[in-house]
C-alpha cells in the first residue's frame, strides 16, 4: 500500500506504513484541508518521537495540547483535537491491544461490521467512518465482504467524493471540485428554504 494524500513523500509514507497514523489523519480531517489533517500524524511523530497508541494515550494531556499548538499547529482547534486524538489512542490501546489494523481485520469482519467498529471510535461519526472504510477498501487492500455498500456513497468506484479517491494531484482536483459543488448545492438549498 502506498498512499498519496498530502503530496509530501515523508508524510504519505507514514500514513502508508502506520495504520494508527492513518486513523489520526482521518480524525483530524475536520475544518482544515485534507493535506493539513493528514500531515498531523507526521507532526506528532516529529514532536513526540512516536505515534504509537500507548505513548499517546499515556502522554500528559496538557503537554499534548502544547504539541498541537506548536507552530505550525497540528490543527486549528488544538485543545479539542488533542483530546480526541488521545481518546482515540486510549480506545485503540484498550479495545484493540494497540493494533489499529485489528479494527478492520480481527475475526474477518464484513463491511457492515467494520463500519460499526469505526463508528465506535471517538470522533468517528457515520460520514467519517464511511469515508475511512472507503479509504481502506479503495487504497489499503481491505477485502471485507460488502465494504463498498457499507461505505456508500464513498465506496463507489470513480466517485471522487473524499480522501478515499485521492491517488494523485488530478484526483485531488476532482475531489475538491466535488466538495465545492456539494457545498454550493447545500447553500442554495438552505437559501431556497428561507
Amino acid at each position: 500500500m502506498e498512499l498519496h494524500i498530502t503530496g509530501d513523500p515523508a508524510v504519505d509514507q507514514l500514513l502508508s506504513d502506520d495504520a494508527f497514523a492513518l486513523l489520526i489523519g482521518m480524525l483530524l480531517d475536520q475544518q482544515v484541508t485534507m493535506e493539513s489533517a493528514f500531515a498531523g500524524p507526521e507532526k506528532i511523530r516529529t514532536r513526540m518521537g512516536t505515534v504509537a497508541p500507548a505513548a499517546i494515550a499515556e502522554f500528559d494531556p496538557a503537554h499534548f495540547v502544547e504539541i498541537f499548538k506548536e507552530r505550525p499547529a497540528i490543527h486549528r482547534f488544538p485543545g479539542s483535537m488533542a483530546s480526541r486524538v488521545q481518546d482515540l489512542a486510549m480506545t485503540v490501546e484498550r479495545d484493540w491491544n494497540g493494533n489499529a489494523t485489528a479494527i478492520w481485520t480481527q475475526h474477518q469482519p464484513d463491511g457492515q461490521e467494520v463500519l460499526r467498529r469505526l463508528k465506535g471510535l471517538p470522533g468517528f461519526g457515520e460520514q467519517k467512518a464511511k469515508i475511512f472504510l472507503a479509504l481502506l477498501g479503495k487504497q489499503c487492500g481491505l477485502q471485507a465482504q460488502g465494504w463498498r455498500e457499507a461505505a456508500e456513497p464513498y465506496g463507489q468506484e470513480g466517485a471522487y467524493l473524499s480522501v478515499a479517491d485521492i491517488v494523485d494531484s488530478d484526483s485531488l482536483k476532482k475531489v475538491r471540485a466535488n466538495k465545492q459543488a456539494a457545498k454550493a448545492a447545500s447553500k442554495a438549498a438552505k437559501a431556497s428554504e428561507r
